[in-house]
């Protein structure tokens, strides 16, 4: 029989088996028992593991960030949710000046091996403040791991492998991918440090490079254009820091061609560090054409629904862009 799942109850899957096999491992945040924060992610957790391990907090994403960082020098696992990375804001300097920090500054002595789990939670109506993707401030901040999936099987196996890294992790999650189904082989650990970004699909005409539910464009993107015999390889980044570039080098080599797709704002943005990343790298006589980027328009996001409809970006958007980009 398949052991199929879907995106959020991949997620609930691995907190069931961190909290079983690791006793060190606790969570804490807000709203940790209620679907309208975290969907059906955490669903009876506090009710199997008990109030001491599941800590539904007051709020102040500060208090129980830094309480966080602590237990994590103290040898202990926390993961802290944030069921809108927009108020994690709130938490930033136990993140970027105490989490990131520690181990720099104690020599590699102790390190704060804490996964902070941040929830993009975008759509609905919900407007600037509850809607934002922050990831590209995360990436720039040396000493934090930031891991983004996109796929049923990340979602788990990822979070997973964070909580088990000994080092600072901020895992990123998008309520949009939540509707994925797939099928789910047995948990097998892996080792964090040793993941890099994936090809998803092979392709010969484009390469598209996004993260997170921007992967998940990429690939239906993908599927159109097939349609159209339009052959496109998707790289599904998974890891933004530290960032391999080796796979997505190797994809634009072969295609010549590169379109990048950006859960989050334009100007500034992830989507140029990879552009970056590929045209430092590869002789100038590689690409066939300029590479393109699809992101936000840099306007804070809208609170109505025919405008969330303009604002953010489509599959059939990055199909166009594709087209485009060959000339079709």
């Amino acid at each position: 029989m398949k052991n199929n799942k879907n995106y959020g109850t991949a997620i609930l899957s691995a907190f069931e088996y961190l909290l079983e096999n690791y006793p060190e491992v606790f969570v804490i945040g807000q709203g940790l028992w209620s679907p309208w924060y975290v969907g059906n992610t955490m669903t009876d957790l506090e009710k199997k593991f008990g109030g001491e391990r599941i800590i539904d907090t007051p709020v102040s994403e500060s208090a129980c960030t830094g309480a966080a960082v602590g237990a994590s020098l103290a040898g202990m696992r926390p993961i802290v949710v944030h069921p809108r990375m927009d108020f994690m804001l709130y938490a930033m300097d136990s993140v970027v000046n105490e989490a990131a920090k520690w181990s720099h500054m104690l020599g590699g002595q102790s390190s704060p091996g804490l996964t902070i789990r941040a929830i993009i939670n975008r759509g609905g109506e919900q407007g600037p403040q509850h809607s934002q993707a922050l990831h590209a401030w995360f990436a720039h901040v040396p000493g934090l791991r930031v891991v983004m999936p996109s796929t049923v099987a990340d979602a788990r196996d990822l979070l997973i492998a964070s909580v088990l890294c000994a080092d600072p992790v901020i895992y990123i999650d998008d309520r949009w991918l939540y509707d994925q189904e797939d099928e789910l082989l047995p948990i097998n650990e892996i080792d964090l440090r040793a993941q890099k970004p994936v090809v998803s699909i092979s392709g010969t005409d484009i390469t598209i490079i996004a993260s997170g539910h921007a992967s998940y464009l990429a690939r239906e993107a993908a599927n159109k254009l097939k349609n159209e015999n339009i052959s496109s390889e998707v790289i599904d980044i998974r890891v933004l820091n530290p960032l391999d570039s080796e796979e997505m080098l190797k994809s634009v080599k072969k295609t010549g061609n590169l379109l990048v797709v950006d859960s989050g704002w334009l100007s500034g943005g992830f989507s140029a560090e990879i552009i970056t990343k590929v045209v430092e790298s590869l002789p100038i006589n590689v690409l066939k054409s300029s590479p393109v980027r699809i992101a936000l328009p840099d306007t804070p996001a809208p609170s109505s629904r025919l405008l969330e409809k303009a604002y953010y970006t489509s599959v059939d958007e990055v199909v166009e862009a594709a087209k485009k980009i060959l000339k079709l």
